[in-house]
């Protein structure tokens, strides 16, 4: 894809043309042009050569009367600079200058103004009285003579736009003026005071001048109002720092941003911007992210935890190391999505887009039967002209093509606040348009990371004794159970003996000595061989299993010490989340590659019941899902875009939640920066409300033009109603200014606030469903073969130091991050991994992803 920048675009019609002109050329895949923000996007086809193309892509521009060139990082931070606004100001008030003059001069004698004694009379005063609207009339046409330009440029193309509606009429009105200065002087010389008399009222200087100033006044407003649209962007600019404090050979240096290296030390101080993205590596603070993400409250960072840039640091000095730096971080990743998506189309521009191809020229037509229809009925040359011009300037193709981008910008700019990021302008449409939300469960409805949830200590062995011990003794393991432990010890302020001794027993537990006495931890089995488990710690201990807990057991000096269960905790915000889906009308499905146990409890816990749960399910099994859904409606699928990325690409939206830095994942339409569930029914308000606003501006444009047009053309003079070309203008001017102050209604709009919904009135717009769901809805069984990557080949690997459900899911998601593996099949109870491919990975490749997480590989069979 590539960007290109356009100038001289006045209209939707504008941007019609240009689109049309760089489609004809050869090695163009697809191309959206932008009237807001007065950009292109091209896709390229396969075999393009990408220099050749801009070349053509850039001469086809020009030929078609505008100007383009490829877009560069200072480019496109220009192009959300207000530029034009300042610049049309001065023309404005240039105008009104002479203005004012001309119309004290033209009207003033209505309202019993007094005029000069040169002006009076029937003989040469009228000649005067001309002139001298001549002479106010040519500056204010000079001073706006871009409309003249960009009109001729326009008929001359073939491609007229709205600067040939408003030159056409504000050129009527010029001519005939002079027209009516030359009957004057036939007047004056045959002496016919009737003749002067009747074009010394029919001079229409006045509404030349009148028509340009107020067009002026109105594109003032507008360039205004579209400034606005993009505040949200330049704010989300204007936070990134300019200097970072980096440490070079132990010394602090002060450079710019743009010089840090990945793999640079740099350090925040408490109330500083962190500069880039990165890991803290010494320091521990609260950090502000509310700048990407939306969240007021502050975020604990400690040794290991990721920053990102432009978030501030509160309370403590901070040591990082930059692992994303300059367009890699993630503020920069937003402000690049935000923008691309503000470049797309979304679908319901179609339709404006076909009628502003065709608007300009009917107009033009329109105008033309008006004058004449009026003349042949009968009606003076002056009034058939009048109706012809305010034609013209009543039109308004601005409004068509503004009335989907502006509402675009706003809601993909309140989005990227929140921290919900949409990558295209038909994800921002499409996702408000979702029937049924599928959901994964590890890290979309729980943490993602096993927590401590149940401490059963003995009568010997308190609770707090209990962990402490555990901690001590796990504290030199790397498992994801043993970090669990700790992280509640360091909770709860506890200390811990080091542990001599110690042991790891693969796949079963821990051993080592404190104060000469042996510790051990494990599974019920691996403790069994130092003690016996008094009955409730077993009955504890099933309990656990059945609620989806993991228990580890533990004895001391022989004896039994007590159970801690471990689990994946469900987030605090999930069950809410849920609930809030509900009442926007969606039906939720949990789907997860967990046993049926353990997602019929987590289920029941977010307020799922069974027929709304489905585990036990491969990614290729989760992509099945989502069509069989898509039989009934629109599918958004929610998980963390990796073994997700089938369901992600095969739903109608694919939201991506909790990626962290890492807002670009390709499979997904939305990216969610937070890694909260609750942003999902925010994205779907959010994108409603965009769709409600869209609909909004079409209607006003359409129902403007439909009404105004008419009018404008006299329809209604039989019963007394009749436009003249300035108000015509102001109205023209007036309409454009409407549907970007509606637009700019959704800065005030709050996507977390559930205090509206409802399910949505309307159906979404129909579609065509992928050949094969619609073969499934006819005759086939839903989760039967379904047709993914064909499986070449299996491999089993063995592996040591697996010893829960943690443990497989942590292997799992570590191969089925490889290219080339289409699942993976973990037990611990076995020590194996069963994974299908797709292409040949090398044993080496497997090997390393599983040993990357800490367990070992024995051995690879294919």
């Amino acid at each position: 894809m590539q960007r290109y920048e356009i100038t001289g675009m006045s209209c939707a019609a504008c941007a019609s043309h240009v689109e049309k002109a760089v489609s004809a050329v050869p090695g163009v895949a697809g191309v959206a042009v932008s009237l807001l923000t007065n950009s292109m996007q091209v896709d390229y086809t396969p075999d393009a050569d990408p220099d050749t193309t801009a070349r053509r892509i850039c001469n086809a521009v020009e030929a078609a009367g505008y100007g383009a060139s490829l877009a560069t990082v200072e480019s496109e931070n220009a192009e959300l600079e207000d530029t034009e606004t300042p610049k049309l100001k001065k023309r404005l008030i240039a105008s009104l200058c002479f203005l004012v003059p001309l119309m004290y001069v033209s009207m003033g004698h209505m309202i019993g103004l007094p005029l000069p004694s040169f002006m009076e009379g029937h003989g040469s005063g009228a000649m005067v009285f001309a002139l001298v609207q001549l002479v106010l009339t040519l500056p204010v046409c000079w001073i706006n003579r871009s409309f003249f330009i960009s009109g001729w440029k326009g008929i001359k193309s073939r491609a007229p736009g709205m600067d040939a509606l408003v030159s056409m009429g504000a050129g009527a009105a010029l001519l005939y003026g002079l027209y009516a200065i030359v009957m004057i002087g036939i007047g004056l010389k045959n002496d016919d005071m009737e003749l002067i008399m009747q074009y010394r009222h029919d001079l229409y200087f006045e509404s030349a001048a009148m028509i340009l100033t107020l067009i002026t006044v109105g594109k003032t407003l507008e360039a205004y109002s579209k400034g606005k649209t993009t505040d949200a962007l330049k704010s989300l600019m204007k936070l990134a720092p300019q200097t970072a404090c980096v440490l070079r050979d132990g010394e602090q240096v002060m450079l710019p941003v743009s010089e840090v290296q990945v793999g640079d030390l740099f350090l925040v101080r408490p109330g500083e911007s962190i500069p880039v993205d990165g890991t803290v590596t010494e320091g521990i603070s609260s950090v502000n992210e509310a700048a990407l993400t939306g969240e007021s409250m502050p975020v604990d960072k400690f040794p290991g935890s990721p920053v990102s840039a432009a978030t501030i640091n509160q309370n403590g000095a901070l040591t990082c190391r930059a692992e994303r730096v300059g367009q890699d971080t993630t503020l920069s990743q937003v402000i690049r999505l935000v923008r691309d998506a503000a470049a797309t189309k979304a679908p319901l521009a179609k339709t404006a887009d076909k009628v502003s191809g065709i608007f300009v020229p009917t107009v033009i037509c329109i105008a033309t039967l008006t004058f004449v229809i009026w003349l042949l009925l009968g009606q003076t040359f002056t009034y058939a002209l009048a109706r012809g011009i305010s034609v013209l300037v009543i039109s308004c193709p601005c409004a068509l093509g503004l009335a989907t981008p502006v509402a675009i910008m706003v809601g993909s700019g309140v989005g990227a606040k929140n921290g919900i990021l949409f990558k295209t302008a038909a994800s921002l449409e499409t996702t408000g348009y979702t029937d049924a939300v599928l959901l994964d469960k590890t890290g979309t409805i729980t943490t993602g990371e096993p927590s401590v949830v149940k401490i059963v200590g003995t009568r010997n062995v308190p609770a707090k004794f209990l962990l402490s011990m555990a901690a001590g003794l796990e504290l030199r393991s790397e498992h994801p159970l043993a970090r669990a432990i700790l992280k509640e010890a360091e909770k709860d302020k506890l200390s811990y003996a080091t542990v001599a001794d110690f042991e790891a027993v693969p796949g079963k537990g821990l051993r080592g000595k404190v104060a000469g006495k042996v510790i051990a931890g494990g599974n019920a089995d691996f403790i069994r061989e130092t003690c016996e488990l008094t009955p409730d710690l077993e009955q504890t201990g099933e309990e656990m299993s059945r609620d989806g807990v993991t228990p580890l057991y533990f004895s001391l000096a022989g004896k039994p010490a007590g159970v801690i269960g471990v689990s994946d905790v469900v987030k605090q915000t999930s069950a809410e989340a849920i609930s809030q889906m509900k009442a926007l009308g969606l039906q939720v499905v949990l789907l997860t590659g967990d046993n049926a146990a353990t997602a019929k409890h987590i289920g029941a816990m977010v307020g799922l019941d069974e027929d709304h749960v489905i585990a036990g399910v491969l990614p290729a099994g989760k992509e099945a899902e989502v069509r069989r859904l898509q039989a009934a409606g629109r599918v958004a699928m929610v998980g963390d875009g990796i073994n997700d990325a089938p369901a992600l690409t095969r739903a109608e939206t694919g939201i991506a939640i909790g990626a962290g830095a890492d807002v670009a994942l390709d499979a997904a339409d939305v990216v969610l920066v937070r890694s909260d569930l609750a942003d999902v029914p925010a994205a779907v308000r959010l994108s409603r409300a965009v769709v409600r606003n869209i609909h909004q501006n079409l209607f006003w444009a359409f129902f403007y033009n439909a009404v105004c047009i008419p009018l404008a053309a006299g329809v209604f003079t039989g019963i007394g109603i009749t436009l003249n070309p300035m108000i015509a203008s102001a109205a023209m001017s007036l309409s454009s200014v409407c549907v970007v102050t509606n637009a700019l209604r959704l800065n005030t709009f709050n996507p977390r606030s559930a205090a509206h919904d409802a399910p949505p009135k309307h159906k979404a717009p129909a579609r065509e469903l992928p050949a094969e769901t619609a073969c499934e809805t006819r005759s086939c069984p839903v989760q039967n073969e379904i047709k993914t990557e064909e499986v070449t080949m299996k491999k089993t690997i063995h592996i040591e130091g697996m010893m829960c459900g943690h443990c497989e899911a942590t292997v799992k998601k570590a191969l089925e991050a490889l290219d080339g593996v289409q699942s993976a099949e973990v037990s611990h109870e076995k020590g194996n991994a069963i994974v299908a491919l797709t292409a040949d990975v090398a044993d080496a490749d497997l090997k390393a992803a599983v040993e990357a997480k800490d367990y070992t590989v024995t051995g690879i069979d294919a």
